[in-house]
């Protein structure tokens, strides 16, 4: 299938950075995960000699990070398998005036070939999906088959170490040790979310599907054991915690404590460029 969306080449703005973002609490949340695929793009554009590259956010929903990445000049492709968040993402796209440059299309990992084509992508943002499908090895092979012979993987999931933490420190002791022993890191019957990983475990999967790994961050070290109302009222609180997440993402001993855990995996081709 080939994408219709080929518009002239936008003008490129230098940087789009989430500290503008409306809701600086949101931007605490993601900022991290941001700035490690804004430079992974723009190795790939310094790399391919072209100016807009071809994205793929599979569970894009209301286009978040899709958004952000066409201010960057480059066109995007959100699937996801909601219609209202396919909704807000045009509303979103239009009103950052890159409506041009985002198309989103129903579907699911699972069958994410029947509504795009396979080797069509420089970069696949793979987001807050691993955690929900049944075969979370089978939603990274997907993922990793939609790139190009030299492209991206951006993959953010779920940390088991950041669910045990938080239980322990409200003291549902149990529920804890439930998440800590579980296969697939759940807290209990009523746990929201179907899968959790260590970043051992993602890393397995990103190299078994034949990619390198570039890089490993924690995401949200800090940020959902800290009171909202320290950061909301403290002057520079906001700042001060933000440069703290970014100075512990990196740091291996911190994986481990993460709320979510994001890795970078790259082709053979595009780690050799």
């Amino acid at each position: 299938m080939s994408d219709p969306m080929r518009p002239p080449a936008p003008h490129r703005p230098e940087t789009t950075s989430l500290r503008s973002d409306s809701r600086p609490r949101a931007a605490l949340r993601t900022a991290v995960v941001w700035d490690v695929l804004q430079e992974a793009l723009d190795r790939r554009v310094k790399a391919t000699g072209r100016e807009s590259l071809d994205v793929l956010d599979t569970g894009g929903g209301s286009g978040q990070f899709a958004v952000l990445v066409a201010r960057l000049g480059h066109r995007v492709t959100v699937v996801d398998p909601s219609p209202n968040a396919l909704f807000a993402l045009e509303r979103r796209a239009a009103e950052a005036g890159v409506a041009d440059r985002v198309r989103g299309v129903q579907g699911d990992a699972h069958g994410l070939f029947d509504v795009v084509e396979r080797g069509g992508y420089d970069a696949v943002l793979c987001h807050g999906v691993l955690e929900y499908v049944d075969d979370p090895a089978e939603g990274v092979r997907n993922a990793v088959a939609a790139l190009r012979s030299e492209g991206v993987l951006s993959l953010l999931a779920a940390g088991l170490g950041g669910a045990v933490l938080a239980r322990a420190l409200a003291g549902h002791f149990t529920e804890a040790r439930q998440a800590l022993t579980d296969p697939a890191g759940r807290w209990g019957e009523s746990d929201p979310v179907p899968h959790r990983f260590t970043a051992g475990q993602l890393t397995g999967l990103v190299e078994g599907a034949g990619l390198e790994v570039g890089a490993v961050h924690g995401v949200r070290v800090f940020a959902d054991l800290v009171p909202g109302v320290l950061v909301d009222t403290e002057p520079g609180a906001l700042e001060a915690l933000l440069k703290l997440e970014e100075a512990a993402a990196g740091l291996p001993a911190f994986h481990s404590v993460a709320t979510q855990l994001h890795v970078l995996g790259e082709t053979r081709g595009a780690k050799e460029a």
